[in-house]
C-alpha cells in the first residue's frame, strides 16, 4: 500500500511502517511545503492515502470536492503511538481508504466518511 504522511505526522512514522512493507513518502523530507492543495493532489496523482494531523484536508475533499485516494486525520495521538495507529487503520480500513473514506482516529473512537 503506498502512503503519504503529511509533514505533521512525526517522521519515524514513515520508517515504522516502511519495516512492514508499505510505500511511504513523508512530505518532511520535501525541500518546501508545497500547501495542502498541493500535497492533496501529489497523494491522489500517485495513489497514496494520505496520514495527516490536520482537518483541513476532509474539509478540501468534502466541502471543495477535491479528489484523494483516502485520507487518514490522527488526532491527539501522540508521536510515538502515531505508527501504531496508522499500521492497525490502514491493515483495516485498506478497501474503505482505497475507495476514498476519509477516517478520523482519536484515542476512544474512530469514525468512518465513505466515499459517497
Amino acid at each position: 500500500m503506498k502512503v503519504l504522511l503529511d509533514t505533521c505526522v512525526w517522521g519515524g512514522v514513515k520508517d515504522d511502517l516502511e519495516s512492514i512493507g508499505y510505500n511511504v513518502i513523508w512530505s518532511g523530507d520535501w525541500e518546501k511545503d508545497p500547501g495542502d492543495i498541493e500535497i492533496l493532489a501529489y497523494a491522489y496523482k500517485e495513489k497514496r492515502i494520505l496520514v495527516t494531523l490536520d482537518k483541513d484536508f476532509g474539509e478540501l475533499a468534502v466541502l471543495h470536492s477535491y479528489p484523494h485516494c483516502g485520507i487518514l486525520r490522527l488526532v491527539d495521538i501522540s508521536a510515538k503511538q502515531q505508527a501504531i495507529y496508522c499500521q492497525k487503520i490502514l491493515e483495516r480500513y485498506e478497501k474503505d481508504l482505497l475507495d476514498g473514506a476519509i477516517i478520523t482516529a482519536d484515542n476512544k473512537k474512530i469514525r468512518i466518511r465513505l466515499n459517497s
